[in-house]
């Protein structure tokens, strides 16, 4: 079974320098209906303007990942980490017991694109902890970027979940196998494709369960997120 959840059904923010949208709900926006997917608690993407960003904040018990489309994002923490995060680099950082961050554009002249996902812990009250990795792209595949074992280059997630990425060129397809009990979602960064069938675009996402295997086809240049999940 697949389900659609449109981008321009999405909820949307927009201010100064921050245009946000939540595809489960988040902050002001609230839709009983989508409150995130078995562990997938948050998909937010936003556009940051030159020099804006979230100033210090405080998390705990979440496991963060950030995925950067364009641009770049300058990350400082609490525990003394400060990183700028690029296209091609996965950030994790699980808040635990309680974490301070702040999120900024690096640039003063050109606006950053990203994704933020929030994913429930396996417990509460881990230590928090910070990690980031650049992602080997190569070939029409999808490549693990984060897993609770970490294996394969992958940062390591505080949950029973993976999530892969795929840059997908016009034409190309790639596959995942789902085994029995899990489900999946399918984010479309950006491009479209056509998903087990169903078509889908920049910003939809797509909620499978019941599926042995999850077939995307780029039906123009691509870009997707799958989360494989308990």
């Amino acid at each position: 079974m697949l389900t659609i959840r449109p981008a321009t059904e999405r909820g949307h923010v927009q201010i100064d320098w921050l245009d946000s949208h939540h595809s489960f709900s988040f902050g002001d926006y609230y839709d009983p209906k989508h409150m995130g997917f078995r562990s997938l608690r948050v998909i937010n993407e936003d556009r940051v303007a030159p020099g804006g960003g979230f100033p210090t904040h405080p998390h705990r018990d979440m496991e963060i990942v950030t995925w950067v489309l364009d641009g770049a994002l300058e990350h400082r923490d609490s525990l003394g980490t400060g990183s700028v995060i690029r296209p091609g680099e996965v950030q994790r950082m699980s808040a635990g017991t309680g974490i301070r961050h702040s999120e900024i554009n690096a640039s003063k002249t050109s606006p950053v694109h990203l994704l933020q996902i929030w994913l429930l812990p396996e417990r509460a009250g881990l230590p928090p902890s910070y990690e980031q990795r650049a992602v080997a792209f190569g070939g029409d595949r999808l490549h693990l970027i984060a897993s609770p074992d970490g294996r394969d280059g992958a940062v390591t997630i505080h949950q029973n979940a993976e999530i892969w990425a795929a840059q997908l060129a016009l034409g190309a397809t790639a596959s995942h196998a789902l085994a029995n009990g899990r489900h999946a979602w399918l984010q479309v960064a950006r491009g479209d494709v056509t998903v087990n069938g169903s078509a889908l675009h920049a910003g939809d996402g797509a909620a499978l369960s019941d599926e042995r295997e999850i077939v995307v086809h780029a039906d123009t240049a691509s870009e997707v997120l799958l989360f494989d999940m308990a």
